[in-house]
């Protein structure tokens, strides 16, 4: 299976679709922690956040790693 190089125009989009990623990822930190210091908390949605925000950073890594090029051996 070949790999082609990314072009310009996809690069721009996996940029731009990483930030947006971080951004929700530090708004569901903020969300889980306000949950979690303004009791009663919910602890259903405290774990669901977590489990989107796992989700998100695991998406994150995937697009860097796209962005990070090959270093052959």
């Amino acid at each position: 299976m070949a790999v082609h190089p990314l072009t310009e125009q996809e690069i721009s989009d996996i940029r731009i679709q990483l930030h947006e990623l971080q951004v929700e990822h530090r708004d569901l930190d903020q969300v889980i922690l306000h949950l979690i210091e303004n009791p009663p908390p919910d602890d259903l949605l405290i774990r669901r956040l977590k489990k989107r925000k796992l989700s998100l950073k695991d998406r994150i890594l995937q697009l860097e790693l796209m962005l990070t090029p090959d270093i052959p051996a």
